[in-house]
């Protein structure tokens, strides 16, 4: 019967295969019964392993023979199979060949008042709906209306018959034709019914289960846009919201309210944005239109398609087409496989190309003086032009915050003025140079200011001493003038759209060093560019109480007391950058804490604490809005689509700001009193990229909880749901000497909404949905204007402005610093390139060349434009490798630094979050640049492929990003090794040799930056990252050590700063960090000292520990610049999203049962980053 030493599992099931005893079958199946009761999951995959489903099934199949049926036999071969079926992968297969579906069916027919028989055949009716081919042959013999005589109103009796048949039926119901079936027999209405009848008599809910089952029935009927229907028309969306706000007191409900709000949300009815288009309010014609791709697609769009919503909202367009019956479905492998890892060992390999002639290349010789300068004349240092030469297009009119405006006539001979002074000696001293701009624009306008003061008010000094009613109406006394620019003769070089009358709202102000003050004066003639201050900007206000002893919260005051602030920033020069900062919408006016500047507070940020429900309570306020809709006032507050809005003048509504450099906020929507929808503009040249918001605010009132719902963003993850805050500028806090951007909110979560993306927006997907970013936030102050943004603003303006003060203040004996103009941007603006090392010891042959075989570092940021914290990392590189410390010094000592800080300036200055005005993410464009769509990078590209050609090739390439779903800050580098070896191709990886120093500076940095964090880091090639500055650095350019290094926009979980939130001044502490690392790396990679530490390099175990680390290839629309990284607990808004599918697609028919017990924002110990 048995070989010899069988197991005892294998003596009982050859017993039972060739037993004719009934004792004896039923003796074998009881202990059966017994071993996987006691068992487990273990002992029943034993029984799997060795054959047991196939032997029970044939018993089930012979005993049905029978008649009479044996009751006793059937109940216990139906309690085996149940119990070992869900861990046979082939089960469902295994019993519709042996033909045991209906065997079961029948039985529960012919015996539905026989409890104890139908019980064990309903758990196993169950198990055999697990294959949706089961499912729907079963539900064409009539299973589904045999469920609903079983199920039925509140009853103490049957209470497990009814579990297990509602259990039974929810598994059904997941086949769309059964689903379909349920709904044309009225189905919907019936469990709504039942639900009710359990909820209200159940008092002591005892049956929670059976409550939770017919919700699970509901959820599953529901996949369907028939069952959402009927859901809708049957009233379900009050009677589950009702039912659900009844369970919130009871906390061991909350499995019932989660699984009402999944319901709920599923089925609210999807509505459009409210716009006119998904494309940016902003146009800018491109000068070549690409070929392919998305920007191709939007320019080939027909002007009268609605690109706002798809002509049909079904999100579930195969629910016509015949279910998908194939076998194949029991033979999907569940195992995780990233198919976007690179695996071809030759595109792996760096293949160095010149790409371009050296001929070509040779136009970049200009930009390396450095490699040819004898030093023999130091005047040559100073040689170069300053940013400030007043030249390009004048836009429109602002007013700038000096002591006045320049008259026409000044106007003019201001221009012609700096033209001169800039031709005259080009050879001068650096100090003579300085004098070009700044000086003369400053002492033309202080004689105007005199001028134009003594008209307006007579009296100078009253204006500057009288600061008073801050507090009070301080934004009614400084409601902006309406100015009309009356046309006169237009200064040269003005142009002639500069004619027109312009009715801007403008403020006029008066200026001191630090801060401006308002004139209330009336109309002022002026011509030129000037530039327009926001709202509050100056807090000088005149008010008839001059006796009020308040004036000491004057400008003055404020600017003394944060004058150990920022060192780099100087509000006269950032207006005068301003001037020249080209935008699309030709801004004119200027944020207040751009002006004002931020300097890190003085206190800890942590992150945020999550309050339990705070998703499902935002949800259920969602759903009021559709049931109780008379209460939603739905009135348009601010509409960048429509110039010719009025903004509502009642007192207690927000009024709200975006037109000013980097301002992203494109309509408001008033919902309730104290509630906001909020739509961001898509970046120019595209309809999508919705992440980075910047926006001003006025008109609130102190102590009132305001709401503000962001609803079209679209990455399905958010830090927002794991404590981070967006951030927010007071001005009066500013005025009161505190100008920083401090983290806000409360209530805070990130979860999908009901407004629908359309597929031209989700790159051909439908059925998807946007996300809302959700937070609270009571004003400290009565009449403040304040600023919300995304993370900390860094704008092109307030970049030119560091580079021309970091090159005023710097020593040119010591250090050798050039500021170049590496090419133009799209719009006009200039993109910096920033060259620092330290000069030579003296003009000496030795110096000379120890000057010019210095190694090259080549650094890069901003190339996507909502990364802000990019650049202050690049600020805090900046200021160290221009300070005076000795180490600093030593570094420039070791390494030529090349430098683009702001790889995208006509992004950041239009307030894009990815794309540059292309439309393009330009670090998917480094393989095959184009000259005229991607300057900045074909000729960043240039720069290292002129450096190959003259075999200088850098040391390090390190671009700097910024990480929206990570904590800390980490690198990304590239390494076949590595690559190879998470293919799990463990015989390849063992076979390729490759120096591991592409390693060093992440280790070092992990050992000297408290922010940075080496487990985060990963040096995996990945095929949809090809194009990326890292990938081509490497691969092209043949630069080993080629780097993105990515900060996170929340905080760190890890070391000094683990649990807090993360600031400029960690952000800058990184930038320098960096330098520190430069050159600890030098001294590791010098031929004298070539005894490295093998710690450095022992990566083996590490890269055994980061496995998990690179996830499925991004997408269309939710692309992360690098590898994303899967957090530990699912919190994307729906977990009926069956995971997302750019996070999950291979992961195959994958039922997230225990992600549906808790909603996504997860109110339990799973909500929280580990």
């Amino acid at each position: 019967m048995t070989a010899k030493g069988s197991t005892g599992m294998e003596v009982l099931l050859s017993t039972l295969e060739n037993t004719k005893d009934l004792q004896t079958t039923l003796n074998i199946l009881s202990i059966l019964v017994e071993l996987v009761s006691a068992g487990g999951g273990r002992r029943a995959s034993f029984l799997v392993a060795k054959g047991g489903s196939q032997i029970l099934l044939q018993l089930l199949v012979n005993a049905s023979k029978e008649s009479p049926l044996n009751e006793e036999l059937m109940v216990q071969i139906h309690s085996v199979l149940a119990k070992i079926g869900p861990k046979d992968k082939k089960f469902g297969v295994k019993a519709r060949i042996n033909g045991t579906l209906n065997i079961t069916l029948n039985l529960v027919k012919q015996n539905l008042q026989n409890h104890r028989l139908v019980l064990p055949c309903l758990q196993l009716l169950r198990v055999y709906s697990a294959n949706s081919v089961n499912s729907v042959s079963l539900g064409k013999n009539g299973v589904v209306e045999l469920m609903f005589k079983i199920v039925g109103p509140f009853s103490k009796k049957n209470s497990g018959l009814m579990k297990v048949a509602l259990d039974t039926l929810a598994a059904l119901l997941k086949s769309k034709t059964n689903a379909r079936r349920a709904v044309d027999r009225g189905y919907v209405q019936v469990l709504l019914t039942i639900y009710v009848d359990w909820h209200r008599h159940d008092n002591r809910h005892r049956h929670m289960l059976i409550r939770k089952g017919i919700l699970q029935s509901l959820k599953s009927v529901t996949n369907i846009k028939l069952g959402r229907k009927a859901f809708i028309d049957a009233n379900g969306m009050k009677i589950l919201y009702n039912t659900s706000q009844e369970c919130l007191a009871v906390r061991t409900l909350d499995p019932l309210v989660n699984t009402s709000s999944l319901i709920m949300r599923k089925c609210f009815p999807k509505n459009r944005l409210p716009l006119p288009t998904i494309k940016s309010s902003f146009h800018f014609q491109l000068p070549v239109i690409p070929v392919t791709g998305p920007v191709a697609q939007l320019y080939s769009l027909p002007p009268e398609v609605d690109d706002v919503v798809d002509e049909s909202d079904d999100n579930d367009d195969t629910d016509l087409e015949a279910e998908n019956e194939t076998e194949n479905e029991d033979d999907l492998d569940h195992h995780f496989k990233n198919d976007d890892i690179e695996t071809d060992i030759n595109k792996l390999k760096p293949q160095q190309e010149p790409g371009r002639t050296i001929e070509e290349l040779k136009m970049y010789e200009h930009l390396f003086p450095e490699l040819v300068d004898d030093f023999q004349d130091y005047d040559l240092i100073s040689k170069e032009p300053k940013p400030l030469v007043f030249e390009g297009k004048v836009r429109g009119p602002i007013v700038v915050p000096t002591a006045g405006e320049e008259s026409s006539g000044n106007s003019g001979s201001l221009r012609k003025g700096v033209v001169m002074k800039a031709n005259v000696s080009p050879k001068g001293d650096k100090d003579d140079k300085k004098l070009t701009f700044m000086d003369m624009a400053k002492e033309d306008i202080k004689d105007n200011g005199r001028t134009l003061q003594q008209q307006q008010l007579g009296d100078q000094h009253r204006t500057t001493s009288s600061i008073h009613g801050l507090n009070n109406d301080i934004v009614k006394a400084l409601d902006r003038i309406t100015l009309q620019n009356i046309p006169s003769k237009t200064a040269s070089g003005l142009t002639a759209g500069m004619k027109k009358d312009y009715s801007l709202p403008l403020t006029v102000v008066s200026c001191t060093k630090a801060c401006p003050h308002v004139s209330t004066c009336g109309n002022v003639l002026f011509e030129g560019k000037a530039v327009q201050l926001g709202k509050l900007c100056c807090a000088g206000v005149e008010t008839e109480d001059d006796e009020d002893t308040e004036s000491t919260s004057s400008v003055e005051q404020a600017s003394i007391d944060v004058s150990d602030g920022p060192t780099l920033h100087d509000s006269d020069l950032y207006i005068e950058i301003v001037k020249n900062t080209k935008s699309i919408p030709e801004y004119s006016e200027v944020a207040y804490p751009d002006y004002f500047g931020h300097i890190p507070p003085p206190f800890k940020e942590p992150i945020l604490e999550r309050p339990y429900g705070v998703q499902r309570t935002k949800i259920a306020q969602d759903i009021e809005r559709l049931i109780y809709q008379s209460d939603i006032i739905d009135r348009v507050v601010y509409d960048l689509d429509n110039p010719n809005y009025t903004i509502p003048e009642e007192a207690d509504i927000l009024k709200f700001n975006s037109k000013f450099e980097s301002g992203n906020l494109r309509k408001v929507i008033q919902i309730r009193k104290n509630e906001y929808d909020l739509i961001l503009n898509s970046d120019i040249n595209s309809n999508h990229y919705h992440q980075w918001f910047y926006f001003e605010v006025s008109g609130m009132r102190p102590g009132v909880a305001y709401r503000f719902n962001i609803i079209n963003c679209e990455k399905s993850n958010s830090q927002f749901n794991y404590g981070m805050q967006p951030l927010m500028y007071s001005v009066q806090e500013a005025l009161n000497a505190r100008p920083w951007w401090t983290r806000v909110g409360t209530d805070i979560c990130y979860y999908k909404n009901h407004f629908s993306r359309s597929s031209v927006a989700a790159g051909g997907q439908k059925g998807k949905s946007y996300y809302t970013i959700t937070f609270t936030v009571s004003f400290p102050h009565k009449d403040d204007v304040c600023y919300f943004a995304y993370h900390y603003p860094y704008t092109y303006s307030t970049l030119q402005m560091h580079l021309q003060k970091l090159e005023s203040a710097h020593n040119p004996q010591q250090i050798y610093f050039r500021k170049d103009v590496l090419c133009e941007t799209l719009s006009g603006n200039s993109c910096p390139l920033v060259t620092i090392t330290a000069m030579p010891e003296s003009n000496y042959y030795e110096h000379i060349c120890q000057f010019r075989n210095r190694p090259y570092v080549f650094l890069s940021a901003r190339v996507h434009p909502g990364e802000t914290n990019a650049s202050w990392v690049m600020k805090g590189t900046l200021e160290y490798l221009m300070s005076n410390n000795p180490t600093a010094q030593s570094l420039r000592e070791c390494y030529i630094f090349k430098i683009v800080p702001m790889l995208n300036p006509d992004g950041v200055i239009n307030g894009n979050h990815r794309c540059s005005l292309s439309g393009e993410d330009l670090n998917r464009q480094w393989q095959s640049p184009n000259p005229d769509l991607h300057p900045t990078i074909y000729h960043a590209k240039g720069l290292l492929q002129y450096l190959a050609a003259v075999k200088r090739l850098p040391l390090v390439y390190c671009d700097y990003h910024g990480h929206s779903r990570k904590k800390n800050v980490f690198m990304y580098g590239c390494s076949i090794k590595e690559t190879v070896w998470h293919t799990n191709d463990n015989a390849t990886s063992c076979d390729i040799v490759e120096d591991v120093g592409y390693r060093t500076l992440p280790k070092i940095l992990s050992q000297i930056a408290p922010a940075f964090c080496m487990s985060s880091c990963s040096f995996v090639v990945e095929k949809s990252k090809e194009s990326t500055a890292r990938v081509v650095v490497w691969r092209e350019i043949g630069v080993q050590r080629s780097y993105t290094m990515e900060s996170t926009l929340c905080g760190c979980d890890q070391g000094k700063y683990k649990g807090l939130q993360i600031g400029t001044r960690e952000l800058e502490e990184m930038g320098a960090k960096f330098c520190t690392g430069l050159l600890r790396l030098k001294r590791l990679t010098s031929p004298l000292e070539n005894n490295m530490p093998s710690s450095m390099l022992d990566f083996e175990n590490e890269l055994i520990g980061s496995s998990c680390k690179v996830t499925s290839p991004t997408t269309y629309v939710l692309d992360e610049d690098e590898p994303r990284f899967l957090e530990e607990v699912d919190y994307s808004a729906e977990s009926n999203d069956e995971l997302d599918t750019d996070l999950a697609e291979n992961t195959g028919d994958y039922e997230p049962s225990a992600q549906e017990e808790v909603l996504s924002d997860s109110e339990s110990s799973r909500t929280y980053l580990p």
